[in-house]
């Protein structure tokens, strides 16, 4: 009976963990953003000891091999703008903060989130809707062309 039972357990245990690994699948991009989340901010950081925003994104896209200035208002001249009905995963949203114009960025993944390295709250996700963004949303730019956006962007199975 013991042996039935442990043989049993065995095999629920192996199923779940299977079916734990599907879930879990997840693009590059996504589990780049994932390792990110929570990285403290720093005014003028550009490393994973502290970001500032646009020293977030700077990061992030280096990491695909995307070059990025390390100005929020720089990175708004980069790709090409985007109408916000047409933002996909991996494209850069820039916000008017301080009344001046663009003066904050993130990347948008999807389901109306956006990442970004926040002044009191370091790399956290939140949603275009939120009233604090909607006000201040400025405009969106396309980065990634669509060769590295389809590879970024892919489910890879584990």
């Amino acid at each position: 009976m013991k042996k039935v039972v442990a043989l049993v357990f065995s095999l629920v245990l192996s199923l779940s963990v299977s079916a734990g690994s599907v879930f879990a699948a997840e693009s590059t991009m996504d589990a780049k953003v994932n390792e990110l989340i929570g990285t403290p901010y720093r005014w003028a950081g550009t490393t994973t000891s502290g970001f500032d925003c646009s020293g977030f994104t700077r990061y992030l896209f280096s990491e695909f091999g995307i070059d990025l200035p390390h100005t929020s208002k720089g990175q708004d001249q980069e790709g090409y703008w985007i109408d916000k009905k047409d933002l996909r995963k991996g494209d850069l949203v820039f916000f008017n903060t301080d009344g001046k114009g663009v003066s904050h960025v993130g990347v948008y993944i999807g389901n109306g989130e956006f990442v970004h390295s926040a002044t009191n709250e370091g790399v956290v996700k939140n949603n275009l809707s939120e009233s604090y963004y909607a006000k201040r949303y400025v405009s969106a730019r396309r980065v990634l062309w669509d060769d590295i956006y389809n590879q970024l962007t892919a489910v890879q199975s584990n």
